[in-house]
């Protein structure tokens, strides 16, 4: 319920608007004076204010510019007759939300507040939603006690003040942009943007327009300007995710950017000054990159100013336990459900695997296991299909290349080769892949897999 304070020296208008006000549901408190109003306000910390503009002693003006310095300062609306129409919209100029002329009608009081509760309730949700972002990323809030997490966080709690360049190592599914992310929300650029670009996902001839932007006529189709992504990370951070899959013109391209701090859209004739601070990663060795003349030195040596290597998951298996409860937790309020934890055998089969997906395998896993779990504790059957398909077809003991592996794209073509080699019938692809049915299924729709099922079947097969 929305609180009002209603400030008047007239008894008569007060006592009319507590009861219009409350007659629409808000809990209405009165003041005959702005010294009173003012320490009702710093007691009841209202959503709106209502108070007259002309009164003895403060006037509505300076209880406005008195208001108690809060996180969200209540909406203000002044109350004024017609002749001091000016001072109150200077008011508004000072903050006043809005301002009502006398003699007041209803309906336009009830609008006025509604409006103004509304836009409490907008702000303080924008400020919870910030809140959420900064604890979801601050550094304690990263999962790992792990000696070599609480190594990295050691290095990201001395580099986040500083505005230096950031590189950050490791195999696919390790978190590099959750660590990026960390960088950022506890950097002074917290309150900027945080922009965030694969290098890998973007075909090379879009890359450039999706980082520079470009002018109309640039070239064709180019029939407005758009903005890059350096400008749009202006007093903030551009993260710039798999660049060891950059083309070796746009490596020339970024070095420029690092080196001179502005940027030229496509077509454009002048340069434009930024102030953006780079993060980059890679699951490439760059180190072996620069001498194959695959990456340039020179960009090399600007981006590790720090860099942060990320251990794999089979690096750091003690950190398991926390993160499973996390997911849990995470896929509880997704789905919907209370699962209370995992059991002890299910959590020794997590504790064994090999994890070549690292922490995003862990987490689909999870994910999986939360949503089909037919208990409140999540058992070795939740789990098992998930692991078996690696363990089955040898792949716990696979080498793990140094430029890393897609798990993802890996299982969507297993599941792909799964249902060509049974013909597009959906329980014998399950079988092939050790799977239940309903895993196979689930599966097939988590990656968006088209599946024209034979008429043979599609539902599980009997024998």
């Amino acid at each position: 319920m929305a609180v009002i304070v209603i400030i008047d020296d007239e008894q008569r208008q007060r006592d009319i608007l507590k009861t219009i006000l409350e007659g629409e549901g808000y809990e209405a408190h009165v003041a005959a004076s702005a010294e009173d109003g003012l320490e009702l306000i710093r007691e009841m910390k209202p959503d709106v204010v209502l108070s007259d503009l002309k009164m003895g002693g403060m006037s509505g003006v300076d209880l406005l510019l008195s208001l108690p310095e809060e996180p969200v300062k209540p909406a203000f609306i002044l109350m004024t007759a017609f002749g001091t129409v000016a001072s109150a919209v200077e008011a508004m100029k000072n903050g006043a939300f809005d301002y009502l002329t006398k003699p007041l009608e209803k309906d336009e009081i009830v609008l006025a507040v509604r409006k103004a509760v509304e836009r409490m309730e907008l702000l303080k949700e924008n400020i919870q939603l910030r809140k959420q972002l900064f604890d979801k990323f601050k550094i304690e809030g990263i999962v790992g006690k792990s000696k070599k997490m609480q190594d990295v966080m050691e290095v990201i709690r001395k580099v986040t003040p500083a505005n230096v360049t950031v590189l950050i190592s490791g195999e696919s599914g390790t978190g590099k942009e959750l660590i990026a992310r960390a960088v950022h929300y506890n950097s002074p650029r917290k309150s900027g943007p945080f922009m965030a670009i694969n290098c890998a996902a973007i075909p090379e001839n879009l890359i450039e327009s999706e980082l520079f932007g470009y002018e109309p006529g640039a070239f064709t189709g180019a029939t407005t300007r758009k903005i890059g992504l350096f400008e749009s990370a202006n007093k903030g951070t551009l993260f710039l995710d798999e660049i060891g899959d950059l083309p070796l013109m746009m490596q020339t391209k970024i070095l420029r950017v690092l080196q001179d701090r502005e940027v030229r859209r496509i077509g454009g004739k002048e340069s434009i000054r930024i102030d953006v601070r780079i993060i980059a990663a890679t699951n490439r060795n760059l180190e072996k990159e620069v001498p194959a003349g695959r990456f340039r030195e020179d960009l090399y040596y600007r981006l590790r100013v720090v860099q942060i290597e990320l251990p794999p998951l089979r690096e750091r298996k003690e950190d398991i336990p926390a993160l499973v409860n996390f997911f849990i937790g995470k896929y509880n309020i997704e789905f919907g459900r209370r699962i209370k934890g995992i059991s002890d055998s299910s959590l020794k089969a997590l504790m064994e695997y090999h994890w070549p997906g690292n922490i995003r395998q862990l987490e689909a896993v999870i994910e999986r296991a939360v949503l089909m779990s037919d208990t409140d504790t999540i058992q070795p059957r939740d789990v098992k299909d998930e692991l078996r398909m690696s363990l089955e077809k040898g792949l716990l003991d696979m080498d793990i290349p140094d430029e890393g592996i897609n798990f993802e794209e890996m299982e969507r073509e297993l599941l792909k080769k799964a249902m060509v080699k049974s013909n597009n019938v959906a329980a014998k692809a399950a079988r092939l892949l050790g799977m239940s049915y309903k895993t196979f299924w689930y599966r097939l729709e988590k990656f968006g897999i088209n599946t024209s099922s034979s008429k043979e079947d599609n539902a599980p097969d009997k024998r």
